[in-house]
């Protein structure tokens, strides 16, 4: 094996995600997984479980997740990386603290973690490093010792995770009608989060006016707007828009809504409208159901012409990017790193280590592959 695929110091990589429920009777139990601590009425978790069931109580995240696990299995054996790869998840089995179980029990100790989220925030990197670490202290209450876990830097802006993302685009525009076609609207799509939490989102130096979140979102999607620019001729008008609010309406969560904002395009005289859900690894239920159900059916309503682009997914280039995350990380950690991360725009590559105040939680709680971890 060449050194510049030598994974060491890893032994093997886990893939962390989100989880979600593979069947009606796992609905219910995943929401108070997922909202554990907030004093939710069953009741009202069975409520917000209705979109679960429109599709068979079945989030599609953990098929997606199965068959990204399939291509970076794939993509290492074909460029030579002998690392194994387990995947585990914060809110449904394979839980996160079973699979680290199994992965020192196969002995493995030195562990390299990639998140299916690609930006900072507190719900979006933290809140994974916390539940790593109390997978850890559980497994250490066992006696298995000894185990550390790097989190790799966020890959918002790789262009493995980006150039999918601008073909995305192009097909979805090809596919609408010619005579709207060049001048529709881009309307770059995410999860909003409270405002508090966006604002304090990344390092402590970047807070305010929406932190990291809200700059490495849009990042992203000047580079997509430029890229479609480039290979159309023409300038397609876009905005950042969220989806999915789920908190109580006094408190301020980041706006428009996109099924406001096609309100707003369908106002203004836009002819047709491209949403791109560039807040999502892949189409989990927040894509099926916010974009292709409901906000599909408010263009409808108001006869806009409207298409969905294609998240990333499991597409080789992606499941590239990751492996090219596992061997930049590996060099640093070895020291012998000698080429800049790869990394698109102004911000370029992100930290490496979570620095102290990170994406803070609602209250301080132990947080694994961070800076007080390693200073603590």
């Amino acid at each position: 094996m060449s050194d510049a695929l030598d994974p060491s110091p890893y032994d093997a990589l886990l893939l962390l995600s989100f989880g979600g429920p593979e069947g009606p009777d796992d609905v219910v139990p995943f929401l108070e997984n997922v909202t554990r601590g907030r004093g939710i009425p069953k009741e009202r978790l069975k409520e917000v479980g209705e979109h679960y069931f429109l599709f068979g109580g079945i989030s599609p995240i953990n098929e997606q997740n199965r068959v990204l696990l399939d291509a970076l299995r794939k993509d290492f054996v074909d460029h030579g990386l002998n690392l194994p790869v387990f995947w585990g998840n914060r809110n449904w089995a394979p839980y996160v603290t079973d699979t680290l179980r199994e992965m020192v029990q196969e002995g493995h100790r030195r562990i390299a973690v990639v998140v299916t989220s690609a930006y900072a925030s507190y719900s979006g990197c933290r809140q994974y490093r916390e539940d790593l670490a109390g997978a850890l202290a559980s497994l250490e209450a066992e006696g298995l010792t000894g185990v550390r876990v790097d989190k790799l830097r966020h890959y918002f802006n790789h262009p493995g995770f980006v150039r999918p993302l601008v073909e995305g685009v192009l097909r979805s525009l090809a596919d609408l009608p010619e005579d709207v076609r060049t001048g529709a609207h881009l309307a770059f799509t995410t999860h909003s989060i409270p405002v508090t939490a966006a604002d304090t989102s990344g390092p402590v130096e970047g807070h305010g006016d929406g932190g990291a979140y809200l700059r490495q979102h849009r990042e992203v999607a000047g580079l997509i707007a430029d890229a479609v620019h480039q290979e159309t001729g023409v300038e397609y008008p876009w905005q950042l828009v969220f989806q999915s609010r789920s908190g109580p309406p006094h408190i301020p969560w980041l706006e428009p809504d996109i099924c406001d904002h096609l309100e707003e395009l369908h106002g203004s005289g836009a002819p047709a409208v491209v949403m791109v859900p560039i807040g999502f690894v892949s189409d989990h239920m927040e894509v099926l159901y916010d974009l292709d159900t409901e906000a599909m059916a408010k263009a409808a309503e108001l006869g806009l012409p409207a298409r969905r682009s294609a998240t990333v997914g499991a597409d080789p280039r992606f499941a590239a990017a990751l492996r090219e995350l596992v061997v930049e990380r590996a060099a640093s950690e070895r020291g012998t790193a000698d080429v800049r991360p790869c990394a698109l725009g102004s911000l370029g590559p992100s930290h490496d280590l979570c620095p102290l105040g990170c994406c803070p939680g609602r209250a301080p709680k132990p947080a694994a592959a961070g800076a007080e971890e390693r200073t603590g």
